[in-house]
């Protein structure tokens, strides 16, 4: 039986690209791909990123498959660390990367123009409490507050950008709030990091030693 799906414009283009990618990753006499379902992966950096279409860590790093261990999320936010019953996606990927595969480098990326940070900034406090990116986006909130008291002069557009680098901090301080990443970092065996891609000026940033944005 056929695949309807092909008919469609959008997927049709997709088969094209997976076709590239079999000739490439599958089809060759080495053919990594094969190598990683027979050795399994051991990527050493995990990437902590939005779901933003014009954010791909390995188009941005120009990795291969296996190289590193992605999750996405609206916003690229890392929630405390709570132990809990609940449904936690983003810290059950820590866990495993941190516990099961045990990579070296954590990276959470951010980025300019990021729609979560903007429905933040713009959303009424306590408004739509049935949203789901207004709950998810309530880890911001104090980076909003900051962004409020510090960037109160400053355009909008700024104000967007300095709570999505305010966010970056704030992510990268829940990380330290799961013991199995802090006993890590604290023992020289994990490394935290946080990136931004300036998507206006198309450069990448990090936050140093010196709590400052140097471009990479």
């Amino acid at each position: 039986m056929a695949y309807t799906g092909k008919q469609n414009p959008s997927i049709a283009k997709l088969l094209e690209g997976y076709a590239q990618f079999k000739s490439a990753y599958i089809d060759s006499e080495h053919s990594k791909l094969k190598h990683l379902a027979e050795q399994g992966q051991s990527p050493k950096t995990m990437f902590i990123c939005c779901c933003d279409s014009r954010v791909d860590p390995a188009l941005l790093f120009g990795v291969e498959p296996g190289d590193i261990f992605v999750v996405r999320n609206v916003a690229n936010l890392v929630p405390p660390y709570i132990s809990d019953r609940t449904h936690h996606g983003t810290s059950a990927a820590l866990e495993f990367a941190v516990c099961g595969l045990g990579v070296s480098e954590i990276v959470v990326l951010g980025h300019g123009q990021c729609g979560g940070i903007q429905a933040l900034m713009t959303s009424e406090q306590n408004s739509d409490d049935d949203s789901f990116i207004n709950a998810w986006m309530r880890i911001a909130a104090p980076a909003k507050e900051e962004t409020l008291l510090m960037a109160s002069d400053k355009s909008q557009q700024e104000q967007f950008t300095c709570c999505e680098k305010a966010a970056l901090r704030i992510s990268l301080g829940n990380l330290s709030s799961f013991p199995w990443i802090a006993s890590r970092v604290k023992e020289g065996s994990l490394s935290l990091h946080a990136w931004y891609f300036d998507l206006n000026k198309r450069e990448l940033q990090a936050y140093d030693d010196t709590n400052a944005w140097v471009t990479l």
